[in-house]
Parts: C-alpha cells; sequence; structure tokens
C-alpha cells in the first residue's frame, strides 16, 4: 500500500472564519467534499486562545482533506445556538452536510491529532474508504517516530478493528507496544493473529524485535551492577553480553550495538559467534536502513574482515 499524501483540494481554504452568511457555504457545502472541523469561541475565554493554535497546526497538516471553520459567538450568537454551544470552545466536526462529533473544552495537540485521525479514517474523507485508511495509516506512522506511541497505537488499534486483515496495522499496533515496553501483550497478539497475517514478511522483524526484549528481560542485572563487573574484568563477555541487553531494554541501541562489537572484537568465536548473531538479530529488528543498523554493520564488517 502506498502511503501518499492526498492532494489539496484547489479552492479550498485550510482556515475560515464564518458567520450567518457564510455557514452553509463554509460548513455544510464544504462538508460535501471535505471534512470540516467547527472550532467555537470567544475573545475573552483563555482555553480557546490555546486550542485554535492547535486546531491549526493539526488542520493544516492534513494537506486540505480537512478544513477549519471559526466562528465567534459574540458575533454568532444565533449559530452556537443552533448548535445548542453552552459553554467555550466547543469543536463540531462536519461531513456530508452533518455534524459527526465534537469535544468539548481544550484538548493536548496529541489528542486532537488522534481525534482527527480517527475522523479521516472513520469517514473516509478525501476521497473515499481507502484514502482514508491510507491517511490514517500516515499519521499513526508519523506520530510513532515522533515517539508518540500511545496516540498511534489508538490509532493503529482502530484501524485494525475496521480492517482486521491490515497486515501495516497490526504491525503497527506490536510495534508500538514495544516501545510503550508491553512486551508480553505484544507476543501475546502476535500469537493469536491469523496465520495469514502472522506468517506475513512484514511482521518478520517485529517477531525479531519481541525475541530480542524477552531476552534483554532476563539480562542477569542492572546497567550500574554490569557495568561494575566489566570494570573488574573486562573480559567477562557473559557480562558484557547480559550489558547490551540491558542497555537494548533501556532503549539505549548505540550502547547495545558497541557492547556486542566489543565482544566480537575480543572474541569473535564466543559462544559460537553468539555476539555476532545478536548483531544481526538487532540489525534486523531495527530495521537495516535504520541509521544505528548502517553504522553496526560496517563495524562489523570491518571487524570481521581486518
Amino acid at each position: 500500500m502506498n502511503h501518499v499524501p492526498l492532494p489539496t483540494p484547489a479552492a479550498a481554504s485550510a482556515s475560515v472564519d464564518v458567520t450567518l452568511s457564510n455557514f452553509k457555504a463554509e460548513v455544510l457545502d464544504a462538508s460535501r467534499t471535505q471534512l470540516v472541523i467547527v472550532d467555537f469561541w470567544a475573545p475573552w475565554c483563555g482555553p480557546c486562545k490555546q486550542l485554535m493554535p492547535l486546531l491549526e497546526k493539526v488542520v493544516s497538516e492534513t494537506k486540505g482533506v480537512v478544513k477549519l471553520a471559526k466562528i465567534d459567538i459574540d458575533k454568532n450568537q444565533q449559530i452556537a445556538a443552533q448548535m445548542q454551544v453552552q459553554s467555550v470552545p466547543a469543536v463540531f466536526a462536519f461531513f456530508k452536510g452533518q455534524p459527526v462529533d465534537g469535544f468539548m473544552g481544550a484538548l493536548p495537540e496529541s489528542q486532537i491529532k488522534q481525534w482527527l485521525a480517527q475522523l479521516i479514517q472513520t469517514t473516509g474523507a478525501g476521497g473515499g474508504d481507502s484514502d482514508g485508511l491510507d491517511k490514517a495509516l500516515l499519521q499513526a506512522t508519523t506520530l510513532l517516530k515522533e515517539g508518540d506511541a500511545e496516540t498511534a497505537l489508538s490509532i493503529y488499534t482502530d484501524i485494525f478493528h475496521e480492517a482486521p486483515d491490515q497486515v501495516e496495522a497490526l504491525a503497527g499496533i506490536l510495534r508500538c507496544m514495544l516501545a510503550l515496553g508491553q512486551t508480553e501483550k505484544a507476543s501475546m497478539l502476535l500469537e493469536s493473529a491469523a496465520p495469514a497475517l502472522a506468517g506475513h514478511k512484514i511482521l518478520a522483524p517485529i517477531r525479531t524485535a519481541l525475541d530480542l526484549a524477552m531476552e534483554a528481560k532476563k539480562a542477569a542485572g542492572s546497567l550500574q551492577e554490569l557495568k561494575a563487573k566489566l570494570a573488574q574484568n573486562a573480559n567477562d563477555h557473559q557480562a558484557r553480553f547480559d550489558l547490551a541487553m540491558a542497555a537494548y531494554a533501556a532503549q539505549d541501541i548505540p550502547m547495545a550495538i558497541n557492547e556486542l562489537l566489543e565482544i566480537v572484537r575480543r572474541d569473535r568465536k564466543w559462544k559460537d559467534d553468539g555476539a555476532k548473531q545478536q548483531l544481526v538479530k538487532l540489525f534486523e529488528a531495527l530495521g537495516f536502513d535504520h541509521p544505528a543498523a548502517v553504522e553496526g554493520r560496517k563495524k562489523l564488517s570491518a571487524l570481521l574482515f581486518s
């Protein structure tokens, strides 16, 4: 599946001030072709001033799939009354001429992104169900890369519930669980997956990452304890191996790679190439194009062929 951002509609504005005179055109009519978010606000409202910039930022990131309509309730009391707005900020989502969802009060950016991504996915805004699914997958992937694994997990989970044959959503769920330290939960989910999904090649590196995470949890000793062991005996390769796994568990990938490389440098054949084999597994789990994996492979090759 190609994750291509949807094109921006040529005549659509990402944000517009709405009054009674243009409500029909800018909200109801516009929502026939795109998702329209209506933000009811007031100049005297502190939370409104916090929320509006976040809405503008998140909406702009959808590249025209979503439009933001801003309504000052002091100047547009008739619209506010029709929508039964009793406090601000109040946010409504319109699609196909109808309100489809909403929330009250100010939310953090991560929750706004999650809410909007779910709306795009469930409504198929921007060009149909397939495009909506692609957009939600793309946003979840971006959130995971940015370190927001919790929001990404929620979006991936919603996608998977809607499309249980979507292996990319399952892969995303598993990666999020790994990032959140939910190793056992991820392992159970993978084992319970349908055979057609569980055997998919996209899940192979995730399975390896799970194996490594389980090994890392078994590493004997804390980082400090293992460093102390090595300070007493730099050739305690088991302690160094455990240190690498403890570093992996702590998500210190460079340290994990460097300690395994040090074992290879000191004793290439230790435990039947155990350090080298663990490095290969680690590179697979990271993805062979990951910067740390690329650099680690170069260093491993230099050691093996020096």
